[in-house]
């Protein structure tokens, strides 16, 4: 049985992520993956890779993956204070996940979401290195952001 992308980037992730974080829980499904620590149900705030429409991306003419990190909270306040919390430390992530990480508004129809996050317009789901791809550019997001994150939360 052959794997989908998602699934292989759920089972790439697990030989990644820093251990030091404690267990990497993740949900994986057709056209996405969700990836978050602590709790067995995915928080609010997490990490996210998912195939999303072009009408939110530059240069996407049929779809897009959006790679990084969701604050979505049913209040915009809450989901604002996060991101604001991460944007006070810019210079700390920014090293490690350069210009192409944005931070501001959900891509999509939900006004009230936040989220840092990058997209790759067009890719090619059936390149065989997608899947470790995605992966590797997650931790790189969980690496940047979660101790900032934790830290807001402690």
């Amino acid at each position: 049985m052959e794997l989908g992308l998602f699934d292989e980037v759920a089972d790439a992730l697990l030989g990644v992520v820093p251990v030091e974080l404690g267990p990497c829980r993740r949900r994986a499904r057709p056209y996405g993956i969700k990836v978050w620590f602590g709790p067995v149900r995915p928080p609010r705030e997490h990490y996210e890779a998912q195939v999303i429409g072009p009408e939110d991306v530059d240069d996407a003419t049929v779809l897009a993956v959006e790679v990084g990190f969701h604050a979505e909270h049913p209040r915009l306040l809450d989901n604002e204070r996060l991101i604001d919390h991460l944007l006070r430390a810019e210079r700390s992530w920014r090293t490690e996940l350069g210009d192409e990480a944005v931070a501001g508004p959900f891509l999509g129809r939900r006004e009230d979401w936040r989220r840092v996050s990058e997209t790759w317009p067009d890719p090619d789901l059936s390149d065989q290195d997608l899947g470790v791809a995605i992966a590797l550019r997650l931790v790189d997001y969980v690496t940047a952001l979660e101790p900032l994150r934790r830290q807001r939360s402690a």
